[in-house]
């Protein structure tokens, strides 16, 4: 009877749903259940809305407390302690016969809002009972008063709790697995399988601007999504009103389905103008203004883009107004101080009433989530760049794949560096923390290396991404207090190096964490986690991301690099095929995407980055990595910066060269340095130069550099 009361009240304050109960009816008798813990109410919740007679283990100081033991007593309870291996002996011995019993994992309340450190023990009891695990996910008890977020999320009185339940599944542990290497693995895998149970019952099947919605009824519209130089903070409210201002006049002058580029830098307005894009289904195109005016024409091109936004202030700022003109003879330029005169004060009263009910009519859309948000272009580090198509569920997608490994919150401050028209700078960098509740700041250049640690010292930041050839030199301006408050700084786009990660650690007392991805994959395929972390990887597959290694002749330890997954792109749009979406497809078949990376995937699933296949020199028949070739130039010459390049080599086929900015470098040195390595895995030229040309994005400009090297020779 108290349970059908209870079943009732909390149907009614909550509005709890329970999704799943046929996946509880397949898992059969004996079942662990093992759920994440979000507050004090998790277990009421489980013993009520869970079929049949629940068996808890739950810590033995929780069930001693006398307020927990009137709703403990609808179910059956088993006192565990984590710590104690006779606990765990007793656990795994009332696992033998029929029971369904419930465990948290994490063994304590979620003080982060993210899952927490999963215990080795919990992996041990379902190996050792082979009892079907059947993962279940509490959403929405984290936002009461009863979870321990105060101060780090906004809680509310009754806010609406899903109880959703997954599959079934079993510990299966490799044959001669035994002691502590087995528990270890069993740990590893249901840590696996916690983490795939939060990205499989998150929600990312959504448009960005509905994703932004969700996050002001999460955080308030008053709480501070971004800011900029013009230290203007902007609520989710303000954010939300001027989008759909700014929507309904660009409404005006373009079409549904339409790619309008973006010639801005990094600003709260231009945020503004990407979600007012997508606000009406049009597509922002963003236009890397680092290659010119003739790079941005081909882009044009190549998106069949008529239509270009852009600043005044900008134009005059960077002082490209020769780059504005040539791009104004081929496309529209539309100015945002002359859009802005054509919103008036009624335009900007109906935004601010549409505003308060978007969550209304902008439900009425129908707008596909897997349609177009954004094109990106892709660098052009070796080769002509294409259009990348990124639909709103692939970076939404990308956003619940982090999520589900690291913990943001609501009390985060993003400094932004990174160009928007770079994928980790748009995708990650700016609408990651905007859709999150976390505070994004955008600084508009990466190169001021002795401006950003002050930046990030002056607004408390607490997360960075950044590039290795961007935190090596923000590491070495800083004073050592600059990144005091940081608690993630997170590289990526290219290796990181050792002796970058060593300043950093000895210096600031931080840990860079390396992650892997392309513009294609939203971008990130891995990462290195606090929890999760081993140097010189860039950490593993995040939750969903399926991958192949394919065999390539003369590499023995790694493959060629393919993935699928729910944040691999729409397609691309090539120069010259006439605006044609072409849909990735590998060797692996349709929906798979060929990285061109060449890795090596451990037991544990840490992956390490052996080169680009089209950076592997052919010497005398022996691949050689050019990627190993920089390695070992930096461990010889630390302070300075390295590029391997081949060139064609009428003996051997090709031959490799280095370009250093080492003053007095040479190969007697590297040799003496490299003790043990191979001859052919070594420069057969050196040359120095006064810098090594890079992209905007802080990757190496391989095609100057050959060129650079191809005018020395």
């Amino acid at each position: 009877m108290l349970k059908k009361i209870l079943h009732w009240l909390l149907t009614f304050l909550y509005k709890v749903e329970v999704k799943g109960l046929d996946n509880y009816k397949k898992a059969g008798d004996k079942v662990l259940i093992i759920s994440n813990h979000t507050s004090f109410l998790d277990p009421l919740l489980l013993g009520v809305f869970l079929p049949d007679n629940i068996t808890f283990a739950i810590n033995t100081h929780i069930s001693e407390r006398w307020w927990l033991k009137p709703f403990l007593g609808l179910s059956q309870v088993f006192p565990i302690d984590a710590t104690q291996p006779l606990s765990l002996k007793a656990l795994i011995s009332h696992m033998q016969g029929p029971t369904k019993t419930v465990i948290f994992p994490e063994g304590r309340i979620t003080v982060t809002g993210s899952l927490m450190k999963i215990y080795d023990g919990t992996g041990m009891v379902a190996d050792k009972s082979k009892a079907s695990i059947l993962p279940v996910r509490i959403h929405g008890a984290e936002y009461t008063h009863f979870s321990k977020l105060r101060n780090i999320v906004r809680l509310r009185l009754f806010p609406k709790i899903t109880i959703q339940i997954l599959p079934h599944t079993l510990i299966n542990p490799e044959p001669g697995l035994t002691g502590k290497s087995r528990r270890k693995y069993c740990g590893h895998i249901l840590a696996e399988l916690m983490s795939e149970m939060i990205f499989a019952t998150s929600h990312y099947q959504q448009t960005i601007f509905s994703a932004l919605l969700e996050a002001r009824t999460i955080h308030g519209g008053g709480h501070i999504a971004a800011e900029d130089m013009d230290r203007e903070p902007l609520s989710y409210n303000a954010l939300i009103t001027r989008t759909i201002a700014i929507a309904h006049a660009l409404k005006a002058i373009t079409q549904e389905g339409e790619h309008v580029g973006v010639f801005l830098p990094n600003s709260t307005k231009t945020l503004n103008i990407v979600l007012a894009l997508q606000l009406y289904g049009r597509v922002p195109a963003m236009l890397n203004f680092s290659t010119g005016s003739s790079g941005m024409i081909s882009a044009c091109k190549t998106a069949k883009v008529k239509t270009i936004l852009t600043s005044h202030r900008f134009i005059e700022m960077g002082k490209i107004h020769d780059d504005a003109q040539r791009l104004a003879e081929q496309v529209n330029l539309v100015y945002l101080e002359d859009l802005a005169t054509q919103i008036s004060l009624v335009d900007k009263l109906k935004a601010r009433f549409l505003c308060q009910t978007a969550d209304y009519w902008y439900e009425h859309q129908q707008y596909n989530t897997e349609s177009p948000a954004v094109i990106l272009f892709t660098s052009g580090s070796e080769g002509q760049p294409k259009g990348v198509v990124l639909s709103h569920a692939n970076i939404l997608a990308n956003h619940q794949q982090l999520k589900a490994r690291i913990a943001f919150n609501a009390q985060d401050i993003v400094l932004n560096f990174l160009p928007m028209f770079h994928s980790f700078g748009f995708t990650v960098g700016t609408l990651l923390p905007v859709l999150n509740g976390m505070k994004t700041f955008f600084y508009p250049t990466p190169l001021h290396y002795s401006v950003i640690p002050e930046i990030a010292y002056d607004i408390g930041a607490t997360i960075m991404f950044g590039t290795n050839t961007f935190l090596a030199s923000y590491a070495q301006t800083a004073h050592a207090y600059d990144f005091y408050n940081m608690r993630y700084v997170i590289a990526g786009a290219e290796k990181l190096h050792e002796n970058t990660r060593q300043l950093w650690s000895d210096k600031f007392g931080i840990r860079v964490l390396e992650g892997y991805g392309a513009t294609e994959t939203s971008p990130v395929i891995s990462v290195n986690t606090i929890m999760d972390f081993k140097k010189g990887t860039v950490g593993q597959f995040l939750p969903e991301i399926k991958y192949q290694l394919e065999a390539i002749a003369g590499i023995e330890d790694a493959g060629l690099l393919h993935v699928s997954g729910p944040n691999i792109m729409l397609g691309y749009l090539l120069p010259g095929n006439s605006g044609t979406l072409v849909p990735p497809e590998s060797v692996y078949g349709k929906g798979w995407y060929d990285t061109g990376d060449i890795v090596n995937v451990d037991s544990e699933g840490f992956i390490s980055i052996r080169g680009r296949s089209k950076r592997f020199a052919k010497v005398s028949g022996e691949m050689v990595s050019l990627m190993a070739v920089e390695t070992h130039a930096t461990k010889a010459w630390p302070d300075a910066q390295h590029a391997a390049i081949s060139l064609p080599d009428d003996k051997k086929g090709e031959q490799v060269v280095l370009l250093t900015t080492q003053k007095g470098a040479t190969s007697k040195q590297l040799t003496a340095s490299a003790e043990g390595v191979h001859a052919i895995s070594l420069p057969k030229k050196i040359y120095v130069v006064d810098a090594i040309p890079v992209l905007p994005t802080g990757k190496t400009n391989y095609p100057e550099v050959t060129l650079i090297a191809a005018k020395t020779r």
